[in-house]
């Protein structure tokens, strides 16, 4: 499922370098920490992977 705003996608971004052992789990917050926890590595990937140019900052 594609990123619905950039800030989904920057988190879904965040939360994929955590599960991948990138960055510590410890510095996520919010959105992302619950993401980690919630989606697989799979869904993570094609959610950060959404082009950002035509997306809202974020979704009302």
């Amino acid at each position: 499922m594609p990123a619905r705003s950039k800030q989904q996608q920057k988190a879904a971004g965040a939360a994929l370098s955590a599960k991948r052992g990138e960055t510590p789990k410890s510095k996520l917050k919010g959105a992302s920490r619950s993401m980690e926890e919630s989606m697989s590595e799979k869904e993570l990937e094609e959610m950060a992977e959404t082009e950002r140019k035509d997306l809202p900052k974020k979704k009302d």
